[in-house]
């Protein structure tokens, strides 16, 4: 079934990519990363690329600063093809960065500012980066010499900024090819070593076309930038993309649903791509009813469910914005699916649909393709999908047959082709023989007003093996545990119920990539 029939999706085509891959392209399409915003600033240089506390940079402004410095780190000795590791928070200098590598065809490897100096320093020699751009208070996370051996140039963007030359005469595009990796994204690391996804141009503007046609983008949309940009859906989902269209990018230094929604009345912010959780705060929140939200047509979220009552609240609040849940990765380069304009209500347990160059299939553990509606690992394919991690061959072999990625998710696409994901297959519980997913569990508690987090682990027991225990945030309920088992236990099994809950005062434990880490949760609850 084809649900983007009534949407402007661009002429597609099958081409052969690399060996064994074979996938739906768009035809028309950007040659590169750079391309996306090159174009934009050809169509309209003097609207606004970029936002920040006040200050305003229009295309043609924010090309030209990221030009300057690209002639510094062409003085400085750097060439298409070097990595270069950009350690910042959400400030204009992080974009500057990020255009200027892009256009000289460097490899730019965002990581996220919580990532520690032992990670940093895996991440730098593992993708043997020669330079870092880095804030300056984070200087004492920098690895030295010993521990990354190919980092050449250590540089903190405040330096940077005060030796740009004053213009960047003589200094030309690189010119990458399709193929030629733009971005190197360390995943997330919650067991092992984080593996590094090579996102190249084609994989970043296939995705850019999505969100472009299946989110009906428009050119005057601004988009706050409220995620970390080092992370896919920050650089991906709301950078590149509004890049795509022409649309401006109001830049946040950190999330407070109190600033953000001034924000959203101030700067008629019309689109978000954000975490349920962060929605939950907004109404949460006693500046809601003071602020003039009209300006806000679409709501993306993804990475955790919604629960149904913020949904209704949202649409109560505010009756123009639609929301859009999403489901992607790093792998995928942000999107594989989105739930087209109108449908998040009444399939409130998908995350929506393939995207249009998408292919997803549900394989078993022998690699044999499910029925529709039967449950199993999404293995996704696609143009989006990166070709493999850097400099990893063990991982290349065990998480990619023929072009689809092996996700990892446990889940379903129905005959309709609604997508359903029920769990990470290591996260999946095993009580006494019964499969628990967690994220139905985790639904079930985010329904309670109140709660803003909520994460499920296995507790060891020696004659069922696991069981259901909760970690919970919700700063402004009271914590009584019974209250939460009966509200569960209306809604779902009796062996999925929490036995055993954890209150927490503080949000729950998140990686660099912003994501749960139920290793710690395990860990917390073991000792």
């Amino acid at each position: 079934m084809n649900h983007w029939h009534d949407y402007s999706v661009p002429t597609m085509r099958y081409e052969a990519w690399g060996g064994d891959r074979v996938v739906r392209a768009f035809t028309n399409r950007p040659a590169s990363f750079f391309a996306l915003f090159e174009n934009a600033c050809a169509n309209d240089p003097h609207t606004d690329a970029i936002v920040f506390e006040g200050q305003r940079w229009t295309y043609a402004q924010t090309r030209a600063e990221a030009l300057r410095y690209a002639a510094y780190f062409v003085a400085q000795g750097l060439r298409q093809g070097d990595r270069i590791i950009l350690l910042m928070g959400n400030r204009p200098e992080f974009v500057f960065v990020l255009l200027a590598a892009q256009y000289l065809g460097l490899i730019t490897v965002p990581v996220g500012v919580r990532e520690q100096r032992p990670g940093l320093a895996y991440i730098a020699s593992q993708c043997e980066a020669r330079a870092i751009v880095f804030d300056a208070e984070l200087s004492e996370r920098i690895p030295d010499a010993s521990q990354a051996t190919a980092l050449q140039y250590r540089w903190s963007a405040e330096a940077v900024s005060a030796q740009l030359p004053a213009n960047a005469d003589g200094i030309t595009s690189a010119s990458p090819s399709e193929e030629d990796v733009s971005c190197i994204l360390y995943t997330s690391g919650t067991t092992g070593k984080p593996k590094g996804a090579m996102l190249s141009h084609r994989n970043v503007v296939h995705s850019v076309i999505h969100f472009q046609a299946c989110m009906r983008l428009q050119p005057k949309d601004r988009s706050a930038l409220a995620v970390p940009a080092s992370h896919v859906t920050g650089l991906i989902a709301i950078i590149a993309a509004l890049w795509q269209v022409g649309g401006a990018v109001i830049v946040m230094p950190a999330f407070k649903a109190d600033a953000f929604l001034a924000l959203v009345e101030h700067e008629r912010i019309s689109h978000t791509l954000m975490v349920p959780a962060m929605y939950k705060l907004c109404l949460m929140s006693d500046a809601l009813p003071r602020h003039d939200l009209s300006s806000w047509r679409l709501g993306g979220y993804g990475g955790a469910p919604m629960p149904v009552a913020t949904i209704d609240e949202l649409a109560q609040h505010i009756p123009g914005l639609t929301l859009l849940n999403a489901y992607g990765s790093t792998e995928t380069t942000s999107p594989t699916t989105l739930m087209p304009a109108g449908l998040t209500r009444t399939h409130i347990d998908s995350v929506g649909v393939a995207l249009p160059t998408a292919d997803i299939r549900v394989m078993d553990e022998e690699g044999r393709e499910v029925p529709p509606g039967e449950t199993g690992e999404l293995w996704i394919g696609g143009p989006m999908v990166v070709p493999g991690y850097w400099n990893n061959p063990q991982a290349n072999a065990t998480s990619f047959t023929a072009g689809y990625w092996h996700s990892g998710d446990l889940g379903s696409v129905d005959e309709q082709g609604f997508v359903r994901i029920y769990d990470r297959k290591k996260d999946m519980l095993n009580r006494g023989g019964f499969k628990i997913y967690s994220v139905e569990v985790e639904n079930t508690l985010l329904a309670l007003p109140g709660v803003v987090e909520a994460a499920i682990v296995g507790r060891p027991c020696p004659v069922l093996g696991e069981r259901v225990h909760a970690f919970i945030h919700a700063p402004t309920m009271p914590h009584d545990d019974e209250a939460v088992r009966q509200h569960c236990q209306q809604l779902l099994a009796d062996y999925k119920v929490p036995e055993t809950l954890t209150w927490c005062d503080t949000p729950l434990p998140r990686n660099a990539n912003g994501k749960v880490m139920k290793r710690t949760l395990r860990d917390q609850l073991n000792t």
